[in-house]
């Protein structure tokens, strides 16, 4: 890499990653995502790094790892702030691995405070007073209740981190948020007397975002969802820039594959359904007795690809997956459809397809895998926390389009909005 990069970012999921350089290269950032810790130094004239781990949902003790590892590497490579990345939803357990993570980063890095927030108000995710809201309603009223596999049942963010950390965990509320960056730094003191060593911060717009950016200037280590990202390059004397979002022209067939299951994504499929366009559901007990869903799917696909775009998905409702899992077992039922998901991913360049979109964020994790792509260039936005990027496969050696989409994000009109977005 030509220079130490500015911004070093660790992200516990792919689509996380993405979502993050989305708001960085909004704000003005060249960014490159890898997929994992590369290797070697990055040769590429970038201003910030984000290493896409897949550490969501596995045991504490290896996110911790791993994230350490990505540390370490971030660091070789000149990185002046970490930014530790986590979904704006907060998905973690009681066992982590948010807090865990965010206290080993923090004892690598000698550092004795740092702030957490989700807040992402251009999602509609904003924190007041602590508490997470999605929308109009509380964290725990917002479907995420019932996530397979980090249900999120506590609103309150203090309470959440502090049954995941050793430190003890304050709160900077929105009435010094309010008054800016002075406001912030005593808040930060007064926690530091008490005691405290991880805040959750306040913010209920972006102009919080805004005034919280320069009071994190000299902190070692920001974690945080990908919200705080939009005030982050201004501490670095760098403005918002139309070139920080050049990708190639696009070309090729297109497609999207969906694993999700949250209530967005369900939307979003019914609203591709309901506009015409080819749609095939992939039943997760086929794929465990053992038949050849893939095969299938590809074969459904391949007549109907020169027509526009096709959608094969495994999206269902709470209940629908709740049964599969009491069937095949929860870890079981999530793996098997991931692995399946990624094949027909991976089918479907190897068909031309050239534009795709993944959604769900451990569906995108596999499916980049399985694409065995190591790097990602960051380009423009489709809807808040999501932008499409370019990337060199095997199946597509001169290169090729996607997005990946967290469960959550992105309007109902998504999938059919997304390509007529990528147009010069």
């Amino acid at each position: 890499m030509n220079g130490a990069i500015k911004l070093g970012c660790i992200a516990d999921d792919f689509t996380g990653a993405t979502d993050l350089a989305n708001n960085l290269v909004r704000a003005g950032m060249r960014v490159v995502q890898t997929i994992g810790v590369p290797g070697d130094a990055l040769d590429a004239e970038v201003d910030a790094v984000v290493v896409a781990l897949k550490s969501r949902t596995i045991a504490a003790d290896d996110a911790v790892s791993q994230s350490l590892q990505a540390l370490r590497w971030l660091q070789s490579q000149g990185a002046q702030q970490i930014y530790f990345k986590y979904c704006s939803t907060f998905d973690s357990t009681a066992a982590g691995n948010i807090g865990p993570v965010t206290e080993a980063l923090m004892a690598a890095l000698d550092c004795d405070f740092t702030i957490a927030t989700p807040a992402f108000p251009d999602n509609k995710r904003t924190v007041f007073k602590g508490y997470l809201f999605v929308g109009d309603v509380l964290l725990n009223e917002s479907g995420m209740q019932n996530h397979p596999l980090t249900p999120m049942t506590d609103p309150n963010l203090v309470r959440v981190l502090q049954a995941q950390t050793r430190g003890k965990v304050g709160l900077i509320d929105h009435a010094a948020v309010a008054l800016g960056e002075a406001a912030i730094r005593a808040r930060i003191a007064a926690l530091k007397a008490e005691g405290v060593s991880i805040a959750i911060v306040d913010a209920v717009s972006n102009d919080d975002l805004l005034r919280l950016g320069p009071a994190l200037a000299d902190m070692p280590l920001v974690t945080a969802g990908s919200g705080v990202a939009i005030a982050l390059p201004a501490n670095f004397g760098l403005r918002p820039t139309s070139r920080a979002a050049a990708l190639p022209a696009p070309e090729g067939l297109r497609a999207v594959v969906s694993g999700s299951c949250s209530t967005a994504t369900n939307a979003q499929v019914a609203h591709f359904i309901a506009a015409g366009r080819p749609a095939l559901a992939i039943d997760p007990l086929r794929i465990a007795a053992g038949e050849d869903v893939r095969g299938q799917a590809l074969a459904w696909a391949r007549d109907k690809l020169a027509g526009g775009p096709v959608l094969i998905y495994s999206t269902a409702d709470p209940a629908a997956v709740k049964a599969i899992q009491g069937r095949l077992g929860v870890e079981q039922a999530g793996a098997m459809v991931e692995q399946a998901i990624a094949g027909i991913a991976r089918g479907l360049v190897e068909l031309g397809v050239r534009q795709l979109v993944v959604a769900g964020g451990e569906t995108s994790g596999a499916c980049v895998q399985a694409l065995q792509i190591e790097q990602l260039r960051i380009g423009g936005q489709i809807d808040p926390g999501v932008p499409w990027c370019h990337a060199v496969s095997p199946a597509a050696p001169q290169g090729l389009h996607i997005t990946l989409k967290s469960g959550n994000f992105g309007t109902e009109d998504f999938f059919t909005k997304a390509f007529s977005a990528l147009q010069p």
